[in-house]
């Protein structure tokens, strides 16, 4: 495998300063896969060149493993063509810069400059739209030639694999970030087994660009192994990235008030919206008599925390798929110097709320605070599922913004959201008509409540919808579907 990495920046030879590589030496590495060197072909002032050769010793590489065939074992692409190897080979000896650190040229880590990446055999199954497609919104100049099958042979036809050469102008920490992810998403395959932690790699060295990537679903099912449940782990933490900034591990620090939060907690602050959120929910759950109940998107425990004193409830569980978030709210509610019998009524669980999890069913009432409006679209209908047909609690108390509210704050430009991360806010009809289907496709009835000081022309600053399954239904009050 190869990769060679070259820059025009002058003087072009600080590149031996960003990636911690003399460029006068041979640098080499042992690396469970195989050996790993570094020289550079080209050092000028005008033009520097660093080159990463992977030698993979292919025996070494399945010795041991179980269920391989005995042809796929040795016949394979691994030692020729760039491939999850090649990722983990980038983090091993390039970890500095892919860090952003520079002990002699910090300055410059933090500096975009002209880099071109030239990858001599890369494997796209498909045509080159799928390289362009992953690249070119990340502002790189994609160059690709199809290799042949065998050039003694033409009439076998191309292969998979393509000649790239990258051209880009950017940080080297962000570029090699940008390898580091992408190159097994197109290799669509992984050496080791993944896991969970395979998420904290993925948000650590995407996360700031993920998001806004056109094609962030497939980068994170394919770099994920198609595994659909971390998958949809990975994009609920990505959207959560937002209420807070990316540490080492890559999770997600709630610590202090983000400027998206902020400016959500600005515009909600003087009517106290968010406390009149909790009560609200919280009458509803008494109301319901719930005996136990599951808070979705429980966040840093604002709700669970008021609901832990309400007698009639003796089981809570809270569901948040930031790590950090979870651990917040155990700080804030304390949980572990509480009396044995409030210990023992609450649980915190990591999850996504778009992945069927049989740790969600059997409660009472399910609550749903301010979340709905972080999710995309086709997700949102993912969501709808989970909670709806497989959760299917008896009750589910559900609140989203009211978009018509929004023009009665002066300090919120026009057509814009309240929080940043909202994928969208709705209207009273529009919540109302997605409200009634769900209703009517999955069994329940519903009732529509508003939060807030209410504005005779606009309508509530928070919208309230009560679900209730058909035969469990009591005697219901407000608007009934």
């Amino acid at each position: 495998m190869f990769l060679t990495i070259t820059t025009t920046h002058r003087p072009a030879t600080d590149l031996g300063y960003l990636l911690h590589k003399n460029p006068a030496r041979v640098y080499s590495r042992r690396e469970s896969f195989g050996t790993v060197h570094v020289f550079y072909p080209t050092v000028t002032e005008e033009t520097c060149t660093a080159a990463l050769y992977v030698n993979v010793d292919v025996i070494g590489l399945v010795r041991g493993r179980d269920g391989v065939g005995p042809l796929g074992q040795y016949v394979n692409d691994r030692p020729y063509a760039a491939s999850s190897l090649l990722s983990v080979a980038i983090a091993e000896t390039f970890g500095s810069a892919l860090g952003g650190r520079s002990k002699d040229r910090p300055e410059l880590a933090d500096t975009p400059i002209p880099l071109q990446f030239f990858l001599p055999t890369l494997p796209c199954r498909g045509d080159a739209s799928l390289l362009r497609s992953l690249f070119e919104p990340l502002g790189y100049r994609v160059d690709a030639e199809r290799l042949a099958l065998d050039d003694r042979f033409p009439s076998w036809g191309d292969s998979a694999f393509f000649s790239v050469t990258l051209t880009v102008t950017a940080t080297l920490q962000a570029a090699l970030g940008h390898l580091y992810v992408l190159i097994p998403v197109l290799d669509n395959a992984k050496h080791y087994w993944i896991a969970e932690e395979e998420i904290d790699k993925l948000l650590r060295h995407a996360g700031p660009w993920l998001n806004a990537h056109p094609q962030k679903e497939l980068i994170a099912h394919r770099y994920l192994k198609r595994r659909r449940n971390l998958t949809d782990i990975a994009l609920d933490r990505l959207l959560s990235t937002d209420d807070g900034t990316q540490t080492d591990a890559g999770e997600s620090t709630q610590s202090a008030a983000t400027p998206t939060e902020e400016r959500e907690q600005a515009l909600e602050r003087t009517m106290s919206l968010n406390d009149q959120r909790m009560s609200a929910v919280v009458r509803e759950v008494e109301a319901l008599h719930a005996a136990s109940v599951i808070d979705l998107g429980c966040g840093e425990g604002r709700l669970l925390r008021q609901l832990l004193p309400v007698k009639s409830v003796a089981r809570i569980t809270g569901v948040d798929v930031s790590v950090r978030g979870l651990e917040n709210a155990r700080e804030r509610l304390d949980n572990d110097r509480q009396p044995q019998m409030l210990r023992d009524k609450l649980k915190l669980l990591h999850g996504s709320l778009t992945y069927r999890d049989r740790r969600f069913e059997g409660h009472d009432v399910a609550t749903v605070v301010e979340v709905i409006e972080h999710l995309d679209e086709a997700r949102l209908t993912t969501f709808s599922r989970v909670l709806f047909e497989f959760a299917r609690p008896k009750a589910i108390v559900l609140t989203t913004p009211n978009q018509e509210f929004n023009a009665k704050f002066p300090s919120l430009p026009a057509g814009e959201f309240r929080h940043l991360d909202h994928r969208f806010e709705w209207t009273r009809a529009q919540f109302e008509s997605w409200a009634h289907e769900q209703a009517r496709q999955f069994g329940y009835r519903v009732r529509f409540e508003p939060i807030g000081e209410v504005d005779p022309v606009l309508g509530p600053p928070t919208q309230m919808a009560v679900f209730i399954l058909d035969q469990l239904d009591q005697q219901p009050h407000g608007n009934a579907s």
